[in-house]
């Protein structure tokens, strides 16, 4: 058995947890997510508990059945608390700032770039060097935050680009010149 799946989720208060033909939906404080779970997988609500089953030990069933209850786990999750990613700007003259809704970034290109984000998400910059990506949707918010962290990684050599909080970037010796 699937030691990920085969744990109950517990349904907070203030969360309506709902199953119809394979589609789960999930209201909380901070919204309503919907997701299309395979079918294959059985989902029950019982009391405060969200139960997933597998029909066999089959080498896929395990595999959705542990993917299904995390995925029903971060909607809950989301609807409760919300999830956010930082994003750290290293380098000299590079910043971000708020433009509406969206985030302007300069990191040393010719032009500025504006990204801006999809339903469920937004944007805060706290400080010149600092996004943060904040929304219900997990897989949303990693996505627009890697999008972020694209467009300018941080190089190897001095560290200059854009990175995520407490991520650490390996650094390499530049050139060395020897002298006879």
């Amino acid at each position: 058995m699937s030691r990920i799946g085969k744990k109950p989720i517990e349904i907070p208060k203030g969360v309506i947890v709902t199953v119809k033909d394979c589609n789960i939906t999930v209201k909380g404080p901070k919204g309503e997510l919907k997701w299309d779970y395979p079918p294959d997988m059985n989902v029950q609500i019982t009391d405060s508990q969200v139960i997933v089953t597998r029909p066999s030990d089959s080498r896929s069933h395990k595999a959705l059945h542990g993917l299904t209850r995390v995925m029903i786990a971060n909607m809950i999750q989301g609807v409760t608390q919300g999830f956010s990613k930082t994003l750290e700007i290293e380098g000299v003259g590079y910043s971000a700032e708020m433009k509406g809704q969206s985030v302007q970034i300069n990191v040393g290109q010719s032009h500025a770039i504006l990204v801006t984000p999809p339903d469920g998400v937004s944007f805060e910059v706290p400080k010149a060097l600092t996004i943060t990506v904040k929304g219900i949707d997990r897989q949303k918010v990693g996505q627009i935050a890697a999008k972020i962290r694209s467009i300018k990684p941080s190089e190897p050599y001095k560290g200059k680009g854009i990175r995520y909080q407490n991520e650490y970037v390996r650094r390499k010796a530049g050139k060395k010149v020897g002298v006879k």
